[in-house]
Order: structure tokens, then sequence, then C-alpha cells
């Protein structure tokens, strides 16, 4: 193993996390070095390291999961330590093993552990042999689809689809039908093998109705193992998490202890070392059951340090040069609760497909409060990997911000942290913002009867949750005088007293008459609205409006507003004069969603297909999105190919319908 002495530390990561870990690296005196691929020249956490190292083009496979560029970075820079973050090569034994014989000291678990918690149907059969409670399933090594469906039909249904490698939701198809059994096969072992290099599948039997809580452990190389209590996750879309907090409001002190003890021993079983999480899923009748362990620090330890008031980066830091855990299980304590909501670019209200584009508006009120408080003190902390005027990119995780509160209990946690959300709108990309603040509020949520399903069956049925906000009267009519204040300064002649002007939002499209007077603004259509005392500085409007001072957010990217009232963000343009031209309605070419990588290409020029047919599986911040033929046909020609990068609304297959 590599000496435990280190003074450099390269950030094999991006975004949000790595500036986390440079946050208390730099604290505790250690020097930085970056990593950006072509999409993140310009990042946040490029900025702020002490150096940085350009590793590639923007893919992830040909930068961030790049093991020699990674080595090369460090290298050249001098660096002699190598922080993982989560994702990416984080929980991959064979890059530990590479800064191991590259003198680099890997701030993670030994390889050795990596590789046996990787291998999910490996731990599980380490846990059963520990005694840990496991569900049931298929771990074997046979992974053709005749024994796959054949061992489904013994465990019965509902049953999850997964990857035996990696983690994150990926590689991992829920089946409740039979009929969808071979389709989620070959998705999860297409997915799997793309994102970690291994396409094996395990079959494990879907405890419906299930709550996800794991358990925080740590471990040092002085033979000390410690758990730091629960997180409960259990809010998520498509197997990925939403919301998380602690303390979980379902466990008590009792089964506390039993999970952490269960966890620890998980841990000790594979001679563990550093962070890591057992996760596990609770039933309905409060019985927990290992699902596998996370080999790194997780996206949601903020609500850990909340609670705990401990710098988990710190510890790892520390147990990385050799130290010995800074505190005994009988020291760890516990004050108030803590929830994370995960800032997504993706659009709720149109099944959470991902968004990407140019960040107009960003500024998050952050009062440093997480962690090192507790009791009655509280505060938010938001961690972030984006800025006014950089882009959000296709090619990788669409979360881009986590707002986190603490409060003295789950309630005043949820208040503040709904409130925070209102407070800190992004504009500029689709987001996710408003649901989690609707989330947060909603019955199920705050009396905790939410399960890992109920977001995608409030989907699939079109709960009202998930139904787009409509602006009402006044927020048509504040966008009329924002677009009448623009104008003032230039948009139109400054001597005109009075205009007609159309907006239109989504489909919609209404007519006002705006008359300025002084230092406000008249605007008229169904309905009629004076704004008092109008006044914009930079995105921050003020403004008085049936006796009442109000504010909102308004940024313009071009002749495009997006205006963000009450924390709901709502776009509005002026209609062109000319018809517009809707490529996307051709049923004879068929175009990316969104921009992204193709992952599969499922025809070729000359072969007749039925409409609906799948053409090209499209893969855009973890999520496939397959784009299907718009008519009976022939294609006439593909213009993709597999790990092809392609723009929003590129065209990918042209089909010829004949007659």
């Amino acid at each position: 193993m590599a000496s435990s002495s280190f003074s450099k530390i390269l950030i094999a990561n991006r975004g949000e996390i790595a500036r986390r870990v440079m946050r208390t690296a730099h604290r505790l005196g250690y020097r930085s070095v970056a990593v950006f691929s072509d999409a993140d020249r310009d990042a946040p956490h490029v900025r702020e390291a002490d150096e940085a190292v350009h590793i590639g083009p923007a893919p992830a496979a040909q930068s961030y999961l790049a093991i020699d560029a990674l080595l090369d970075a460090a290298r050249r820079t001098g660096a002699d330590a190598v922080h993982p973050g989560y994702g990416f090569l984080s929980e991959r034994a064979d890059f530990a093993r590479a800064c191991d014989a590259a003198g680099l000291v890997f701030i993670g678990p030994p390889a050795e552990a990596i590789a046996a918690m990787g291998d999910k149907a490996g731990a599980k059969r380490r846990m059963l042999a520990a005694g840990v409670p496991c569900a049931p399933g298929y771990l074997g090594d046979d992974q053709s689809d005749e024994r796959l469906l054949a061992e489904a039909l013994q465990l019965g249904l509902p049953l999850l689809v997964k990857a035996t490698a990696g983690g994150g939701g990926r590689g991992m198809r829920l089946v409740r039908d039979l009929a969808e059994l071979p389709a989620a096969i070959d998705g999860a072992r297409r997915e799997a093998a793309s994102a970690f290099g291994d396409g094996t599948l395990m079959l494990e039997r879907l405890i419906d109705g299930a709550r996800h809580v794991e358990v925080q452990v740590f471990a040092d190389r002085h033979g000390h193992t410690i758990h730091l209590g629960e997180r409960d996750c259990t809010a998520q879309r498509r197997r990925q998490k939403v919301i998380e907090e602690a303390p979980s409001p379902i466990v008590d002190a009792a089964q506390r202890a039993a999970m952490g003890a269960d966890a620890v021993a998980a841990a000790r079983a594979v001679g563990y070392v550093g962070a890591g999480t057992v996760e596990f899923v609770v039933d309905a009748d409060g019985r927990h059951h290992f699902l596998e362990m996370n080999t790194r620090l997780q996206v949601e330890h903020p609500v850990t340090e909340a609670v705990t008031g401990f710098d988990l980066v710190e510890w790892q830091l520390r147990v990385a040069a050799g130290e010995p855990l800074p505190a005994t299980q009988d020291e760890v304590r516990f004050a108030g609760h803590a929830i994370e909501a995960r800032l997504y670019a993706e659009d709720p209200y149109a099944g959470f497909v991902p968004q990407a584009g140019r960040v107009l508006h960003w500024r998050p009120e952050d009062d440093g409060g997480v962690p090192a408080f507790a009791g009655a003190r509280g505060g938010l902390r938001v961690d972030d990997g984006i800025a006014e005027g950089g882009e959000v990119a296709p090619y990788y995780d669409a979360m881009v911000a986590k707002l986190v509160a603490h409060g003295r209990d789950r309630d005043d946690a949820m208040r503040r942290l709904a409130a925070a959300l209102e407070r800190t709108p992004l504009l500029g990309v689709a987001n996710n913002g408003a649901f989690l603040a609707d989330l947060l509020r909603h019955p199920d949520f705050r009396s905790a009867r939410m399960t890992t399903t109920r977001l995608d069956e409030w989907q699939a049925a079109g709960a009202p949750i998930v139904q787009r906000p409509r602006p009402d009267d006044a927020t048509w009519a504040l966008a009329a005088a924002a677009f009448a204040l623009r104008a003032g300064r230039g948009h139109r002649s400054a001597g005109v007293a009075g205009y007609d002007l159309a907006l239109v939002h989504g489909v919609a499209r209404r007519s006002w008459r705006v008359q300025p007077h002084g230092a406000g603004i008249d605007v008229a259509g169904d309905t009629q609205h004076r704004f008092e005392a109008f006044e914009q500085e930079g995105h921050a409007l003020r403004y008085t409006l049936q006796g009442v001072q109000r504010r909102a957010v308004a940024a313009f990217d071009g002749a495009r507003l997006h205006l963000a009232v009450d924390g709901r963000a709502f776009v509005f343009d002026e209609p062109s004069p000319l018809p517009a031209a809707d490529a996307g309605a051709d049923p004879r070419r068929a175009r990316a969603p969104v921009a992204g990588v193709v992952a599969h290409v499922a025809v070729s020029a000359g072969e007749r297909v039925a409409a609906g047919a799948p053409l090209v599986c499209i893969e855009a911040m973890k999520m496939e999105m397959w784009q299907h033929a718009g008519a009976d046909g022939v294609v006439a020609a593909v213009h993709v190919a597999p790990r092809d990068a392609v723009a929003a609304g590129a065209l990918l297959v042209e089909l010829d319908p004949g007659d």
C-alpha cells in the first residue's frame, strides 16, 4: 500500500462533490487539483482548485472514467493522493489498485473491499454468511436469458433486475409482468455494460411498500468500526433518490441499534476502511433486509453531518492519513433533524426527462449552517456545481445542486427546506425545484407514508403533484410588465406611451395592453393589474400589486423571459410574426429529444419497420430514451452510431413511407 502521508489531493470528479471535497481539503491545509473535460472547462470546481488539468472530451468514458488520464494528471501536478468523490470511478477496484500502484494514496476503502461489495451478488452471499438479513433473489453465475427467466418464475413478481456492478440506480429495471422481463434484462444488461463495463445481472424479489433506509459506517486501519446512524432515502423516482433525511421518521432507537449492528457487521466482513453506506429496505412490518453497500461517500452525506456535527470528508482524509477515527461509538450523538433535496435538471411534469442548457439565474442562499450546530440552532446549506452563465451538459448526472436544511425537529426542517427551495429558483434550465417544495408539503411525505415507488405511481396516475403548474392572471400580467420594463431600456421606443403586447407560454397565447405610468405599469387584458413602484435590480423584481409589496426573479435569454414567482418558474415569449416550422412533427424523421449519447441503434438502412417500432436509444443523465418510428416505412438513412454525441433535435433516422 502507498504511504499514508500526502499533501496534495487530486479530486477525480466534477461538480458539487469536487467543490465539497476541496472545501475541507483547503481548511485542513491540503492543496487541491481539479480535473475537467471539454464540457467543464469553465466550471466552478475548476476555478476553485489550486491547480487544474484537462483530461479529455466531454463524454465521461473519455475523461472522468479514463484512469490513465487521471493518473497522468496526478503525475504532472505532483499530487500524492486521489479522492474519487462519488459516481464515476469511486467504486472501481481497478482504479484503487491503479492509484496504489502509482504510489498515490486512494482516499477510500481497500480495493479488495470495493471488489467484494461491488459484486452485489457476491456481497449478498457474504452478508448471508455474516447473518445479515437479505431479500430473496438469484445470485448465480449462469447469465443466460433462459436461466434468468426460470429464476424469475420461481421468485415471483414483482422483482428487480439489477446489475451486480455499480450503483446509483443504473442497470436496474422493475418488472411487474413477466412479459416485461426480456426487455428489462436486455436494457439493464446494456446500461450496466455501458456504465460499468460489466453486464452481469442478478434478480431480487421486490419488497412492495418498502422504505429505503441506509446506515453510514466508518472504519479505520486500527480495527475500529462504528456507525453514524441512518438516513431515510425513500422518496425516489426511477429507483434514484430525490429527498433524503436523518434520522428516519420510522426508525426507533431499538431498530437503529439493530440496523447499526448489522451495518457494522457488513463492513467488518470485508475488512472495510473509510466511509461506506450499508443500504437496507424496510418492509411494512419494520423488518430490514440488506440491499447493497456503497463503498464511497454518499451524495446525501450532508444530512448525517448535520445531525452529528461531524465533517465526513475530514474523517475520510484523517483515516486515509492513517489516523484513528475521531470518535468512538459511545461519543456519537444526534441533534435535531436534517433533510436534503436534490435539485435535478429535469422536467418532473414530463416524466422527469433530463434537461440541458445555460444557467441564467442561480444565487443560492447558504448560511453555512451545516455542520457544527445542534439543538435549536438550524441552518441551510447549498452544495452546487453550477454558476450563472455556465452550461448544464447532457453527459453527466442531472443533479446540479443539493439543498440541506436542519431544524429542531422534522417539521422545522421540512418548513425551512421548502421555503429555501422557493427562495432559490434556478432559471434557464428546467428543473424540479417547485416539485421538491410541493413534495415536502405533500401529506404522504409529511406523515412518512412514502414508499420507494410512490413517485413513479403518481407519475403513472397523473397525480396533481406531477401536473405542470400554470401561470395565473397576475403572473401573466407580471410577465407583460417585465417585457415593458425591458422595452423602456431600448427594446422599443421609449416615447411610446402604451402599446399592445402578445405573449406565449407553452401553447397558450394572450394579448395585453401595456401602459407605463410614472414608476409603475398598467397591464390590461381579460383582467387589469396596476403595478406600482415597479423596479428591477439585476434579476430581482420588486413591485407593489393591490397594495402589497412583492418580489420575483426575471432573467431574459434574448427575447425569452424566464420568470420565477413564489419558487415556480415560467417561460414567456413574444410570438414571431412568421409561422413556426414544426420539424419535430414529421413522422418520417426521428430526432433526439435531448442532447445526449447514442446508447443503441436498433435498425439499419433498408429495413422495413412498423409505426411504433424502436429505432434509436439516447442516453442522457442516467436515463435511456427510445425514439420510435412515427409511421410504417423503410429506413432510408441512419445518421448515428452507438456512442455518438448528439445535440437536442439532431436527426437520427429517416424513414421512407413509400405509398
